[in-house]
């Protein structure tokens, strides 16, 4: 859709007690002061922020632009509702919505490894939080690196979606069926990772862009299929188009995948009061099980690092895994426990992931990353 054309869908879904602004990007089919046709008006005080207006905003919700990020900002926003209808209103109407352009929005030509991994996807929204642009964000965990500007803190996360990645293709039925020189879209190395210890005859090609972008390429046969998160096409009523949902056997999910992290400034005590009242504990815990794996290898997505945890009955199992951009080394490591032992789980089992692989190996993945131009098959240098 054209600029005009998202804005007014997002103005029909938000209702009427919502003014919706156009997001500032470099493609913005409209000049800064440029005055909008119809219920669509300009605001924010600085570049690539667009309120969508509250009658009366009693607190500030930052979100990248994209549908599924929209889709997570609208389910907050819900629970807020739900959870302080007389404050907030029945319907969330005094909370304001602020689509925030991030780095990582804006650079789709490039794979995420190369252009500084997924803190783009955050810097501009921890900016704004900390400018008192916006009283709290609301991230995709996934996104989230893990260590967090000081003074603010993840105060919350919501209840967790289906944490799998779905196989999409109009051709084939799995992976392994996939014919030699097959193209897979993937701009994630742990993605690529796993496909190519499976089936290393295909080719992986740098492929970005929102879900739509991505389904619509495939339509348009620029690869044979892809791999996408369950949980955002979930959330987003798009599962039909999945052929196969995968088990984490199949290819293990990146840490904190389908978890919607809330994060705030550490002395608003009266946004805390509000965002604390959200928070699912099993689902906090969990992900911080993970993200503590993931510090421990001091990864990001510029390294192919998956982990998933799961909590049942008071025990928490972990599942960790490190492997080569081209799927021919797998470190892999599993622990199960008390809960409340998550985070010394995290480590630990990352602290034998990188004995096993020697430091070397560590060494030898960023040099890749380094000097790769884009995500592609096996290592291919420029």
């Amino acid at each position: 859709k054209t600029p005009l054309g998202l804005l007014t869908m997002l103005s029909k879904l938000c209702g009427a007690a919502v003014v919706v602004a156009a997001v500032v990007s470099p493609a913005d089919a409209f000049a800064p002061g440029t005055a909008l046709p119809g219920a669509v008006a300009r605001a924010g005080a600085r570049s690539g922020i667009s309120p969508m207006m509250a009658a009366e905003a009693k607190i500030r919700l930052g979100t990248r632009g994209s549908p599924l990020a929209l889709a997570q900002a609208y389910e907050t926003r819900r629970r807020l509702a739900e959870a302080f209808p007389d404050e907030l209103g029945k319907e969330g109407e005094h909370v304001q919505i602020n689509i925030i352009n991030t780095s990582g929005d804006m650079k789709l030509d490039k794979a995420l490894s190369e252009i500084g991994g997924k803190g783009l996807f955050t810097k501009e929204l921890d900016v704004a939080l900390l400018t008192n642009e916006v009283d709290f964000c609301v991230h995709s965990m996934k996104d989230v690196p893990t260590y967090l500007p000081e003074g603010t803190h993840l105060e919350t996360m919501l209840p967790r979606e289906d944490t799998r990645d779905a196989f999409i293709s109009p051709k084939y039925d799995s992976i392994a069926a996939l014919p030699e020189g097959a193209v897979i879209g993937s701009a994630s190395l742990r993605r690529q990772a796993q496909i190519l210890a499976v089936n290393p005859g295909i080719k992986c090609v740098n492929f970005r862009g929102n879900v739509q972008t991505r389904l619509r390429k495939l339509d348009d046969e620029v690869v044979d299929a892809t791999l996408l998160a369950l949980a955002g096409l979930k959330r987003m009523s798009m599962t039909d188009c999945i052929t196969k949902t995968l088990d984490w056997d199949e290819m293990l999910p990146a840490v904190a995948q389908g978890a919607i992290g809330i994060q705030v400034r550490s002395d608003d005590e009266k946004t805390i009061k509000y965002i604390s009242a959200l928070n699912h504990a099993e689902t906090k815990t969990d992900v911080s099980c993970e993200r503590s794996f993931l510090a421990t290898l001091d990864g990001s997505c510029k390294t192919p690092i998956a982990a998933q945890a799961r909590t049942k009955d008071g025990i928490i199992t972990l599942k960790g895994l490190v492997c080569s951009p081209d799927g021919t080394k797998m470190f892999r490591a599993e622990r199960e426990g008390p809960v409340a032992d998550f985070m010394a789980m995290g480590k630990d089992a990352g602290e034998e992931i990188r004995k096993e692989a020697g430091e070397q190996f560590f060494v030898d993945l960023q040099a890749y990353v380094q000097d790769i131009q884009a995500a592609n098959t096996k290592p291919v240098k420029a």
